[in-house]
């Protein structure tokens, strides 16, 4: 059987930390900015980490260490 094929889209997304979390952007961003807040944009430009449900599910995804 062949080797599972990594997402090439997830893995530019996602970027790990030294202690090998995952790093991700928030949704929401890429327009309609003039409806939210500053203090709702300023949060939304801040990176976060994926959360520990999704976290399986998006490793086995990514070939990352």
């Amino acid at each position: 059987m062949p080797k599972m094929k990594s997402h090439s889209g997830l893995k530019k997304r996602l970027k790990t930390t030294g202690s090998g979390k995952l790093k991700r952007g928030h949704a929401y961003v890429s327009h309609l900015s003039h409806n939210k807040t500053h203090k709702q944009k300023k949060h939304l430009a801040k990176a976060t980490l994926v959360s520990k449900s999704d976290y399986k599910r998006i490793k086995t995804r990514i070939n990352c260490k």
